[in-house]
């Protein structure tokens, strides 16, 4: 899971990690964004992996929220 993602709004992001939450055993991503001040997020995996809502975004052509874009060694 580590790498580089993009964000359906076009930003990107590197996933350092997963982590598990201590109250309710859900897993979490712990993830950087890779402009503005590099600030750390976490966010659930469940999320994380979700389908854009194409509903609410019809204009975005990701099927993804986050899709991975490559790995950080490349």
């Amino acid at each position: 899971m580590n790498g580089i993602y993009q964000h359906f709004k076009g930003k990107k992001y590197k996933v350092l990690l997963i982590a598990k939450n201590t109250e309710t055993e859900e897993d979490m991503v712990v993830y950087q964004a890779l402009y503005g001040d590099y600030g750390y997020f976490v966010r659930p995996y469940s999320m994380f992996v979700s389908e854009v809502d194409h509903e609410k975004y019809p204009d975005v052509k990701q099927r993804y929220r986050f899709e991975f874009v490559k790995d950080e060694s490349e």
